[in-house]
């Protein structure tokens, strides 16, 4: 097998801090946090115009991936559902109960969706073309956030610091957040994610190993009622109020913030799901229809996710 070195001409540098301008394909040890890791270039980072909602709403619940996402819910109370094929959104069999500042979490084709107005614990699974009805939260709640990979294994938490996951048929109340996050936002899975932002326009991150959450550094600008998406090593935060709507874009490399890109469109209390690399944001306040794709620029990475 050719080694490292032998494409390379040298073996990987072992240094105490990430380079501040790697080249792509530039792979390093940090010393520091004890991970290989490794460097993209995915050309320039932007916003980029997406096809609109078919209905314009703030306050909804996403779920899925840039080319094939679900949205849900929102303001005024609806059960609207669509899905986005990467250029177009169609109307798809609405939830069971109309509702707005909702969670959701999953793909476009088993995702789930939690809590929301008024004060609901009521939970309902998605199949791919229907929503149904399933066990309900511990705890009754809105204006909550959620993450998870797909419809069988989700985690949820605030506003309180009250911690739930799903595990495909009831859920169970976790260790708790450090602080409480009203209308903040997260990404990742249930054994790994990150809760970020929230009232009062809040810059605090925290972590969650799959037992408890441990605070991080914080966000560069403090908000709520953003979106994000991406992992525990590589996330994006978009949008928010503080007080106002902006179109803030920041990008987390499982150290530290960073401003990036703003969204074309500044808004709050809309809906993201997606990677790092390839996010998708859309809908928000005051009935926005609009949609906009995120490329990310270069991008350093954990080598187990290079």
């Amino acid at each position: 097998m050719t080694t490292y070195k032998e494409i390379n001409g040298e073996n990987i540098k072992a240094v105490a801090s990430d380079p501040s301008n790697p080249v792509d394909g530039q792979i390093w040890f940090n010393t520091t946090v004890g991970d290989v890791k490794g460097f993209r270039d995915y050309g320039t980072g932007s916003w980029s115009t997406g096809g609109d909602l078919n209905t314009g709403n703030g306050s909804v619940a996403g779920a899925g991936t840039q080319t094939a996402a679900l949205k849900f819910g929102g303001d005024p109370n609806t059960a609207n559902t669509e899905a986005y094929n990467g250029s177009t959104w169609t109307e798809v069999n609405n939830l069971n109960t109309a509702r707005q500042r909702l969670a959701g979490a999953g793909l476009q084709t088993s995702a789930l969706g939690f809590g929301g107005d008024d004060t609901t614990a009521k939970t309902e699974l998605w199949n791919g073309t229907n929503w149904t009805e399933v066990n309900d939260l511990n705890e009754a709640k809105r204006d909550l956030s959620g993450t998870g990979a797909s419809n069988t294994a989700v985690l949820a938490f605030g506003p309180s610091q009250n911690t739930e996951t799903w595990n495909g048929t009831n859920w169970t109340e976790v260790n708790n957040l450090n602080t409480s996050k009203p209308f903040a936002t997260g990404c990742g899975t249930n054994t790994a994610a990150l809760a970020f932002g929230g009232q009062p326009s809040s810059v605090a991150t925290e972590l969650w190993n799959g037992t408890n959450w441990t605070e991080l550094n914080n966000m560069t600008t403090g908000r709520q009622r953003l979106s994000g998406a991406g992992t525990t090593t590589a996330a994006l935060a978009f949008g928010g109020g503080n007080p106002n709507d902006v179109a803030l874009t920041e990008s987390w490399n499982g150290t530290n913030w960073t401003e990036i890109a703003d969204l074309n469109t500044g808004r709050s209390t809309l809906g993201g799901t997606g990677t790092q690399p390839s996010a998708l944001a859309f809908g928000g306040e005051p009935e926005l229809a609009a949609t906009e794709e995120w490329n990310l620029g270069g991008l350093t990475v954990a080598f187990t996710d290079a």
